[in-house]
């Protein structure tokens, strides 16, 4: 797929200079779809250490990138956050992007890779002076792009392998081993420890952690990335009852009622953290689990960028497109292969017809056995 691409690209007439002074990486989207940057941005400093990065994302995702050693400046202001602001407050709003765009405009980039699908981040990159505007055009919607790499949809690869091929086109060599990353800074590991001891959690304690929710970026329609939440419920009993680990919810603010649903159930007998958390605080304690057990959504990507096992619920969603990158030993994902799915397609998901159920046929005795299997299993 990767070569396809590169030859369609090739004879686009695609080219960019072998060096750049200054890039600027744009995206948007979700924690994962940041995520699946990394491999990338490391690709490009340990390539050319010389090279100016910048990162231009939302204000949600901005933390997970912050203690990243390869980027030199982030941007954390996407669209959707601009269109928040300017509900409530409009002078604000407009004062911020003005802010933002002349913040952009001192740093004078050579190039914007542009991975928003959107014209108007290319379009802005315009006006800023940045000549040099590479990207994904979706439909032809990204008009503003010097040089643009046509794609009706992530299909059949990794959306990782996809960025990926923005390497060709910068002639720097595509990574022997790429992985995401997130950097967690020494005070978290602290705080972490910390935390733990606070909280009766022993050193030696095997620690499970259920994310029952997440697919922010889904919005309104994230409840269909979802395991049913009594199927969690019941999984936490078998954790209990068989006495294999510590159990600790996790979850951000906007989720703790779905979280409090299986405390309500199990007091006193797991740690629920939903909307206590800072997302820096919540990655440095992920990164203490042995297994995490989450819906294929951000939390499942957190986990894989830092390093720990993870037992993936996939619905909708292609997991060959959007689950653990790489997939290896140290990654379970449980589906089921109805002819319906993956119904989430060309950037679109059209509501379920058949009460979810891909998610729900999938067991409880299915996602423990994939539990076991890596909490007793060599790395």
């Amino acid at each position: 797929m990767l070569e396809t691409l590169f030859i369609k690209c090739y004879k686009n007439n695609l080219k960019v200079n072998k060096m750049v002074n200054k890039i600027l990486i744009i995206n948007p989207f979700g924690i994962g779809d940041v995520l699946f940057t990394t491999p990338l941005i490391r690709a490009i400093k340990e390539f050319s250490p010389e090279t100016f990065l910048g990162y231009w994302c939302n204000e949600r995702v901005s933390p997970i990138l912050i203690n990243n050693p390869f980027i030199d400046r982030i941007f954390p202001l996407a669209r959707g956050d601009l269109k928040k602001i300017f509900e409530n407050r409009k002078f604000k709003g407009i004062k911020k992007a003005f802010d933002l765009f002349f913040t952009i405009k001192k740093e004078k980039f050579d190039l914007a890779i542009d991975f928003s699908l959107d014209y108007r981040y290319s379009l802005i990159c315009k006006l800023c002076g940045i000549r040099r505007r590479l990207g994904f055009n979706y439909k032809n919607r990204n008009r503003f792009l010097t040089e643009k790499i046509d794609i009706d949809g992530y299909k059949d690869k990794h959306v990782v392998d996809y960025y990926l091929i923005i390497l060709k086109f910068l002639n720097f060599p595509l990574p022997e081993n790429p992985r995401l990353e997130i950097f967690i800074p020494e005070e978290e590991k602290l705080w972490v420890d910390e935390f733990l001891k606070n909280n009766n959690i022993r050193e030696n304690d095997l620690l499970i952690g259920i994310a029952p929710a997440g697919g922010a970026s889904w919005g309104r329609d994230a409840f269909y990335l979802h395991w049913p939440i009594e199927n969690f419920i019941s999984l936490c009993e078998s954790i209990i009852k068989k006495n294999i680990g510590r159990i600790i919810i996790l979850g951000n603010f906007d989720e703790k009622l779905i979280c409090e649903k299986i405390e309500d159930k199990l007091k006193g007998k797991i740690l629920n953290t939903a909307g206590q958390l800072s997302l820096n605080k919540f990655l440095a304690l992920l990164s203490r689990l042995n297994v995490l057990v989450c819906n294929d959504a951000g939390p499942l990507h957190m986990g894989v960028g830092l390093g720990i096992k993870t037992v993936c619920i996939c619905g909708p969603v292609d997991e060959k497109v959007y689950g653990p990158y790489p997939l290896n030993q140290n990654h379970r994902v449980i589906k089921k292969d109805f002819t319906c799915r993956p119904c989430y397609k060309k950037f679109r998901f059209s509501s379920c017809q058949y009460n979810l159920d891909c998610l729900r046929s999938i067991g409880v005795e299915e996602v423990f056995s994939a539990i076991i299997s890596l909490l007793y299993k060599s790395s």
